[in-house]
């Protein structure tokens, strides 16, 4: 399946979205403010709202610019600490000349010291801001321009257009800014940015294209492809890949930053000090920005490197695009202070350091006591069952936890309809890790003690709602076993495992949940106990065959009923035709309870 076409965007019309964005930007953070000449065409610039303050405090203001749709970029980086004004172009485009002079003028009109422009090095970006420089500086004003340009894509030396400025560009901005607030020459400024940017490099890595709004994706994709080293605009990058694991991505993307034969590379050592930059390149989930950053400084610290800082957000996008830029910069301690020093640009992430301290560092996991390894306080662990017993709790925990490994597929699928498919695999965590334990010698006489570990152990293993539902039926149930352990108590303990799941969840019999099937069986049990005793084994077994057929006609009547509770009620009724994956799976483990009994029964005779 291929992954070009053209892709659905929420905005008004793709001739006005560059205006509404910048309109949706100032509303959000008032402290933004837009100049414009006109609402459609014309320059824009992007502003601090105190710029003629700032301007008339004599110290340096910077400006910068270039084509959207890089969201947050430009104007995200726009405030006290950072950017004095930006100049937004069309999707991809480089601002005019017009609207680069007008926000040099707006900056720079009557200030005692000087505007620098850092721009990136795009040759259109080059272009139009040098040519707004060389008209500013007609018109008096004192203007200096770095162009930062960290791309580590390209490995030829051959004359090109250069390395291009990538998210890089954003660490700049940082330190040019809090130099600026410093109050630092214009001199000093440019020559401390320009060699940073010397010792900085950026890598790329798409899993998708992107499309400009009203048109098509600039390239096409395969699903199992990634394109390393490519570009913010759509380009295509230098080199095309099978997808693979996290860890072999970022491992690829940072040897071909490095790569000692690369015209492009970055110089590291073992010993150098980085800074490093996790960007999203718009469409990739936090949750895989976390893993990339984890895999990056696991890499980089494993290369001898010190990684001092780690930024990690959505800085500089490619609209939609899912994939990652890894920006690293050489640091010494006064670099690492301009990027700690304040700012109030909304979109600069921080990096989050424990109270007083300097220096990045990857903390150890915290580890607490397993309440499964726990030892039993035997005064408060409720009665104690016989070896006999033992073996029937373990045969009925091995079955029933067999049996919903076997049947993960088939609850997966009866939970896409109204849920989001994972309820088999959700219940087989939890069953595999019951049977680790049980291969471990999970400690089974005190049936009280046994269920608190039981609801522990699925709380852990399998997370999320079931996790919950599952813990405190068995939590509920273990308050059963106070001072005996018979075929009855066994029954009031489903009776208080299902009372502690309504009361928390709010769900009730009749509402299609595992409940139906739940409250079922246990009034089956019950019956069947009452009318036929519970004084043999066998009397159980026949009151268990009983609560097992309930359970599963129970199970395959939710198929019809209207869904009251959990994320079956979200969804249409008319799309929700097939059993309740948790009823049905009450089904299955109340089946596997009676076989594992029936087994026991026949090895005693």
């Amino acid at each position: 399946m291929s992954s070009k076409g053209r892709f659905k965007k929420l905005i008004n019309s793709p001739e006005n979205c560059v205006y509404d964005n910048l309109l949706g930007i100032t509303a959000i953070h008032p402290g933004l403010r837009l100049i414009s000449n006109s609402s459609t065409t014309g320059g824009r610039v992007v502003i601090r709202h105190d710029f003629e303050e700032y301007r008339q405090s004599g110290r340096v203001t910077l400006v910068s610019g270039g084509g959207s749709g890089h969201e947050p970029f430009h104007c995200g980086f726009v405030g006290p600490g950072m950017l004095t004004a930006v100049v937004p172009g069309e999707i991809f485009t480089s601002p005019s000349s017009e609207a680069i002079l007008m926000a040099l003028h707006a900056v720079g009109s009557g200030s005692k010291s000087g505007t620098l422009i850092i721009a990136a090095n795009y040759t259109g970006d080059r272009l139009n801001f040098g040519s707004a420089m060389e008209k500013a500086k007609l018109d008096g004003l004192n203007v200096e321009m770095i162009v930062v340009g960290e791309d580590c894509a390209l490995q030829s030396s051959d004359k090109s257009a250069g390395r291009r400025g990538l998210c890089g560009i954003v660490l700049m901005f940082k330190i040019a800014g809090a130099l600026a607030e410093e109050g630092k020459s214009l001199k000093e400024i440019c020559e401390i940015v320009k060699h940073a940017s010397e010792n900085s490099g950026t890598i790329g890595i798409s899993l998708t294209p992107c499309s400009i709004p009203g048109s098509d994706s600039s390239f096409s994709l395969g699903s199992d492809e990634m394109e390393l080293g490519l570009g913010v605009h759509g380009e295509a990058g230098v080199m095309r890949l099978k997808v693979m694991p996290a860890q072999d991505v970022v491992k690829k993307m940072v040897d071909h930053m490095t790569n000692p034969e690369s015209a492009s590379r970055l110089d590291v050592k073992k010993g150098d000090c980085v800074a490093v930059v996790i960007n999203n390149l718009g469409g990739t989930s936090r949750m895989e920005m976390n893993i990339v950053a984890k895999e990056t400084i696991s890499y980089l610290e494993l290369m001898g490197l010190l990684v001092e800082r780690v930024y990690v957000g959505t800085l500089m996008t490619s609209l939609e695009m899912a994939g990652v830029s890894i920006t690293v910069l050489k640091v010494t301690s006064f670099l690492l202070n301009c990027l700690d020093a304040p700012t109030s640009a909304y979109a600069w992430p921080n990096c989050y350091l424990p109270v007083g301290a300097k220096t990045r560092f990857t903390p150890e996991p915290i580890k607490l006591y397993s309440l499964a390894s726990k030892v039993p306080d035997l005064e408060a662990a409720g009665p104690q069952i016989s070896q006999k017993g033992e073996a029937i709790i373990r045969q009925a925990l091995s079955f029933s936890c067999s049996a919903l490994v076997s049947c993960e597929k088939q609850l997966n699928c009866l939970d896409r309809e109204g849920g989001d498919g994972d309820c088999g695999s959700t219940l087989c965590k939890g069953a595999r890790a019951i049977l680790d334990l049980l291969e471990k010698g999970l400690e089974l006489s005190y049936p009280s003690q046994l269920l608190l570990t039981l609801g522990s152990v699925v709380e852990r293993s399998m997370g999320g709602t079931s996790g919950a539902i599952y813990s405190l039926f068995f939590t509920g149930a273990a308050k059963a076993f106070i001072d005996q352990c018979t075929a009855n108590t066994w029954c009031y303990a489903v009776e208080l495992g299902m009372q502690a799941i309504m009361k928390y969840s709010g769900a009730e019999p009749g509402d299609r949940t595992m409940l139906d099937a739940l409250s079922a069986a246990h009034r089956a049990l019950s019956e069947e106990l009452q009318r036929n005793g519970n004084d043999s084994l066998e009397e159980c077994l026949t009151a268990l065959k009983g609560a097992a057929q309930a359970a599963e006609k129970a199970a395959v009547a939710t198929a019809t009923m209207k869904a009251k509770a959990g994320r079956a009620s979200y969804v249409n009724a008319d799309r929700v035709n097939t059993p309740d994956p948790g009823a049905h799976a009450v089904g299955i483990w109340m089946r596997a309870v009676y076989e594992a009994v029936k087994q026991q029964i026949r090895l005693r005779t």
